[in-house]
């Protein structure tokens, strides 16, 4: 006689098999598990009918099953609640000057400014500015002094280059201490929160252009 166990199993591997022709079917539904537990009472041999203890465990099988089911569309529901109260909170910010945790900004009025942190004084600070491609277009050095620090690059590139407004360029800030040890944390940027980026399952705010996440804002001015 087959059991439950097994034809699940067997309907499983049929609809994995099955599911590069059509993904409606790669799931076994909570109706789809209850026909098969119907289909075995109605088919079993008299002479060797499911133990009461098998049939027990069929039907905890299932409750199992549809448990998690239900569990599965929870946390679904959950999830995209969590989003919508995430995007409204972030609605918030629109309109204000904000200093968020990146090392990403828009290249505007020719020049892009940058902040950078480091836990103790440094006593060497190099800098070095690269494009959306990640190809370096200018490096020199830096103030190193402990805590918050700025930098204000003038858009052009080693070779005195006026680059064109509208690009996005990220810094690398390298600071050490006189022992050669790394004294840098974390670069920043300031900016007018525009608009909310939806792009990903996580809204992120647009701070002059450039995508970042509400949990990296560190200050707001206005």
């Amino acid at each position: 006689m087959t059991t439950i166990s097994s034809a699940v199993s067997t309907a499983a591997t049929t609809t994995s098999t099955t599911s590069s022709t059509s993904s409606a079917s790669s799931s076994l539904s909570s109706s789809d598990f209850l026909s098969l537990l119907i289909s075995e009472l109605q088919n079993q041999d008299p002479l060797n009918a499911t133990s009461t203890t098998d049939f027990i465990n069929q039907l905890t099988s299932y409750a199992n099953f549809s448990q998690q089911q239900e569990i599965n569309s929870s946390m679904t529901s959950l999830a995209n609640s969590f989003s919508s109260l995430v995007t409204l909170n972030s609605v918030n910010y629109i309109g204000h000057t904000v200093e968020a945790k990146t090392d990403t900004a828009t290249l505007t009025g020719g020049s892009a400014t940058f902040g950078y942190t480091l836990s103790s004084a440094a006593s060497d600070v190099s800098i070095s500015i690269k494009d959306s491609s990640g190809n370096t277009v200018w490096s020199g050095t830096g103030s190193g002094n402990a805590g918050s620090n700025s930098f204000t690059w003038d858009g052009k590139n080693s070779s005195g280059t006026q680059l064109a407004d509208g690009g996005q360029y990220t810094i690398s800030v390298s600071a050490t201490d006189s022992a050669g040890n790394s004294v840098y944390k974390y670069s920043t940027v300031s900016g007018t929160v525009t608009g909310i980026d939806t792009s990903s399952s996580t809204p992120a705010l647009l701070v002059n252009g450039v995508s970042v996440s509400a949990s990296n804002i560190i200050g707001v001015s206005s």
